[in-house]
């Protein structure tokens, strides 16, 4: 079993800047690709950003240069550093990891950015 907690959401103006967290529980942490992916009303769940065991990162193109994942094994952590905040950013985010073939999800935190 995986829990994974979000924190870090918020109300910003745009341009503004967030840092969103997930910490994983359970052991292993170091060796699972992480993710975060957000979901906006009525739309579909998609990829912001992975990263990988090694930290190589990859990130959707309408994030690229103002988000940067990052992650601390040693506190089971997963961050994403989200500037340059636009409207169209608002959502709610998830952190997502796939454990034994397993997709785990956290609660969701949620992200609006106004104009």
């Amino acid at each position: 079993q995986v829990q994974l907690v979000e924190s870090g959401g918020g109300l910003v103006q745009a341009g503004g800047s967030l840092r969103l967290s997930c910490v994983a529980s359970g052991s292993s942490f170091s060796i699972n690709t992480m993710g975060w992916f957000r979901q906006a009303p009525g739309k579909l769940r998609l990829a912001v950003a992975t990263i990988t065991s090694a930290g190589s990162t990859n990130y959707a193109d309408s994030v690229k240069g103002r988000f940067a994942i990052s992650r601390d094994n040693a506190n089971n952590t997963v961050y994403l550093q989200m500037n340059s905040l636009k409207p169209e950013d608002t959502a709610v985010y998830y952190c997502h990891t796939i454990r034994g073939g397993y997709d785990y999800w956290g609660q969701g935190t949620q992200v609006t950015v106004s104009s």
